[in-house]
């Protein structure tokens, strides 16, 4: 299995990918959007045998009131194809995306997910560091990895995601 950048060849199954793992097209089509909003992205698939197998996208947010050279990013969507779950595909993908998050030069990156899964890569729930989501969500399962240590010391408040977040 390769991880890579995407392309733009690569467009399409990365559409069919994302709906099918999310068994909807919501992800999917959000994926798209912040594609074509002209901000900074990061975005990797897994390529097994020429096929598209997984597909991870982080994008910037913003600390609301923050004017610092501090870069944040969130890790958006992350997929794999049903029936190649839970054989190590999503892990991969998250370990390289961390690594492209930190070569891009990002201080920290966010995550909504499942409080039992993130930490194995180093995240810890945000409260820990009085932040708060912008989401209604419960504290565990919003999360935080400093890839910049010490960067968020100073910091605190709420985490905002691109508004194409909130359309879906």
């Amino acid at each position: 299995m390769k991880i890579r950048k995407e392309t733009p060849a690569d467009f399409h199954d990365i559409w069919k990918l994302n709906a099918a793992a999310f068994e909807r097209e919501v992800e999917a089509n959000l994926v798209n959007i912040l594609r074509v909003s002209g901000m900074e992205y990061i975005s990797l698939v897994a390529e097994k045998n020429r096929d598209i197998v997984g597909h991870i996208l982080f994008t910037p947010v913003e600390l609301e009131g923050d004017n610092s050279v501090t870069k944040l990013i969130g890790l958006s969507t992350i997929a794999v194809k049903p029936h190649l779950q839970k054989q190590g595909i999503g892990s991969r993908l998250i370990e390289q995306g961390i690594e492209c998050c930190k070569s891009e030069g990002y201080d920290a990156i966010f995550v909504i997910g499942h409080p039992n899964y993130y930490p194995r890569f180093g995240f810890l729930p945000s409260v820990d560091y009085n932040f708060v989501s912008e989401y209604d969500v419960p504290d565990d399962v919003f999360m935080v990895l400093e890839l910049n240590k010490g960067c968020l010391k100073e910091k605190q408040g709420k985490i905002k995601y691109h508004e194409a977040f909130s359309s879906v």
